[in-house]
């Protein structure tokens, strides 16, 4: 969950074809000639244009940039990143754009958001996003508030994790109808006061935590946060009469689809392998006891794995793209043979935004990427974007390293997405262009965005203390471990996984 932008940069000429915003809400244009980063970054409004939401207007941003000139930036420019302590000592969290207004990275990168626009609905006027500081739903915020400036008024609900940042909704501080409540989502009075203040009425549940390899051994914090939260979430919005309720969850509850198996349908059981999908599947039970109980009336998506700018480097595409800019190799799970399916940010947006106006409560929506590939497959492509050699085996071997597996690792995850398809919604981008736009985020923001990175991209980073820290407790070969090995790590890793959690 993350976000956005704004520095000294050419600007479009009104003429170009692409489907940046101008500043009216309603404008759009044919994406036929428009490159990938013009299709998902958004125009920066010369006036802060009108809303129904609270506050002042601070000064305007300037208008969108090109992205020649955003690529060929210096990738080392030095910035000054507040930590949360300072962000909170420089005004009200829960007023109206009370954060810290120095220079900082946000301002040089380009504020990026999805391509689709509705009709407002009538019945939808404030809009309380879970979690809005993070990866998926901070390009959902900048996709609703940039969007629909006269129709929403969207209040970013975040506790300010490890994993989110308030520089991925900078960038729009000064729309009237962006609000931001630091609060604790298993914090019941901060829940329900942020819906009684703001007059919520539909309600986005992103927040969540969801790296699997730290639900293995600290699964507790993940029932809490997944679970409990959830719970929390669903009580405040009976009492506070929601009329929509949209619940993010993960194609992770369907468990493991093995090679050559049909895609999965919304009605498919859902059969959960790690600590992290059980409590994402125990969140879906909550939601559907609530619609069945007291008619909340909720919608359930579950998507393929997302990927894009602003994504916290523990997962795979961010971290390896930050391993190999720092020179240094990656580290594969096993032998790297594992597939998941991707979809870039901005489609994910996109899906969201379908659901949103078009979705029919009660309903569950997979969505559905058809991007499949292995994690080994994975490494050879973002070399290649990188522009680093691979072609022999020994530069390769340079460049990729294996350790232990997880406890388990699903081989597969396959959705059938045709129900969400038939609403409208297609996916825009391929991998190649939400890749090479995502290695070139992160070459130059990578290292600042939520300050010192290094932790996490270890193979195996751990919670201690409430850290995450790193693991040096693995072994790294040049090679996939034989099946002695892998039964002798998966012993060590449990151990060690038990260890950690006692």
């Amino acid at each position: 969950m993350s976000s956005p932008s704004s520095s000294p940069a050419a600007s479009y000429p009104a003429s170009t074809t692409s489907s940046y915003r101008s500043s009216s809400p309603s404008s759009r244009s044919s994406d036929a000639q428009a490159s990938p980063f013009q299709r998902h970054a958004f125009s920066r409004n010369p006036s802060p244009s009108p809303g129904r939401g609270r506050g002042h207007s601070h000064a305007a941003m300037e208008s969108a940039r090109s992205p020649d000139p955003f690529m060929a930036a210096s990738l080392h420019q030095p910035c000054w990143r507040p930590t949360v302590k300072a962000a909170l000592s420089n005004g009200t969290m829960n007023g109206h754009r009370g954060y810290c207004q120095e220079p900082d990275v946000w301002q040089q990168a380009p504020v990026l958001t999805g391509t689709t626009q509705f009709e407002p609905r009538p019945d939808v006027r404030n809009i309380m996003i879970t979690g809005g500081a993070g990866f998926i739903a901070s390009w959902v915020v900048r996709h609703l508030t940039l969007t629909y400036p006269h129709a929403y008024n969207i209040v970013s609900f975040d506790k300010l994790d490890y994993c989110s940042s308030l520089n991925n909704t900078r960038a729009l501080n000064d729309k009237r109808n962006f609000t931001f409540y630091h609060g604790d989502l298993t914090n019941p009075s901060e829940v329900l006061d942020c819906m009684e203040r703001y007059h919520i009425d539909t309600v986005m549940h992103f927040a969540a935590q969801s790296h699997v390899d730290l639900s293995f051994g600290n699964s507790y914090s993940f029932t809490h946060a997944n679970v409990y939260g959830t719970h929390v979430l669903l009580e405040s919005a009976k009492k506070a009469r929601i009329t929509r309720f949209i619940h993010v969850s993960t194609d992770e509850v369907y468990g493991e689809v093995g090679h050559g198996e049909g895609e999965l349908q919304e009605s498919s059981i859902l059969a959960p392998t790690n600590p992290y999908a059980a409590s994402k599947a125990a969140a879906e039970m909550m939601v559907h006891s609530y619609h069945k109980s007291f008619k909340l009336p909720t919608i359930i998506v579950r998507s393929n794995n997302v990927y894009g700018p602003h994504q916290y480097p523990e997962k795979i595409i961010p971290k390896f793209i930050c391993l190999l800019n720092r020179g240094r190799p990656v580290v594969l799970h096993g032998d790297g043979s594992p597939t998941r399916r991707y979809l870039y940010a901005a489609d994910a947006a996109d899906a969201f935004d379908t659901i949103l106006h078009k979705g029919q409560t009660g309903h569950v929506y997979n969505v559905g990427s058809t991007d499949e590939i292995s994690n080994l497959e994975l490494c050879g492509k973002i070399l290649s974007a990188m522009e680093i050699g691979h072609d022999t085996p020994e530069q390769f071997r340079n460049w990729v390293k294996y350790t232990h597996d997880r406890p388990f690792n699903d081989c597969r995850y396959a959705v059938d997405g045709s129900k969400l398809r038939k609403l409208g919604w297609e996916q825009k981008t391929t991998f190649q262009e939400g890749l090479q736009m995502t290695v070139e985020w992160y070459r130059r923001f990578g290292e600042q965005w939520w300050g010192d990175i290094s932790h996490v991209l270890t193979p195996f980073p751990i919670v201690s203390e409430g850290e995450i820290v790193p693991d040096v407790e693995h072994l790294v070969k040049d090679d996939p471990p034989t099946p002695v090995e892998r039964s002798l790590a998966k012993g060590i890793s449990q151990k060690g996984i038990s260890q950690k959690a006692s």
